[in-house]
């Protein structure tokens, strides 16, 4: 199993984008957002397609790419961040 905290630690994102990410996640509210980023229920599955998503995303940046959405970009990782507080703490 993937250690989606380690990974998201791990990213290397504009300062910006994430402090965007943190002050959103405040409001974050599973029933309404998650269901615009992907039909997974449970924080285990939803986050693989999360990160694909926001991987291609960065991609699109990095390339600069005209079809770049910073505000999508922003919404999934504050989706990533939100879910992987959902899942259970190893201990």
């Amino acid at each position: 199993m993937t250690d989606f905290r380690t990974l998201l630690a791990s990213l290397s994102r504009p300062r910006l984008l994430v402090r965007a990410a943190r002050h959103g996640v405040e409001d974050y509210r599973r029933d309404r957002d998650l269901r615009r980023l992907t039909d997974h229920a449970r924080p285990e599955s939803a986050l693989p397609r999360l990160v694909e998503q926001e991987e291609h995303l960065e991609a699109t940046r990095l390339a600069g790419d005209a079809s770049y959405s910073v505000s999508r970009h922003i919404e999934v990782l504050i989706a990533l961040m939100a879910e992987v507080r959902l899942l259970p703490r190893l201990v």
